[in-house]
């Protein structure tokens, strides 16, 4: 339990200072061009689920 707690501290920890530094040093373009990543989402989700498909019924 105590191994636990330790490892949920540094990862908090870590949270508390990575986000902070990530924000900071951002790129501050708001004009990004996601038609690419949408491109890719819905084959990815079927590949997703067959995979899982395959996984449910062989494994």
């Amino acid at each position: 339990m105590g191994t636990l707690l330790t490892i949920l501290a540094v990862l908090f920890l870590a949270l508390i200072i990575i986000v902070p530094l990530v924000e900071k040093y951002a790129p501050k373009d708001e004009t990004r061009d996601y038609s690419n990543i949408t491109r890719w989402i819905i084959p990815l989700m079927a590949l997703a689920i067959v995979l899982q498909l395959i996984r449910h019924y062989f494994m």
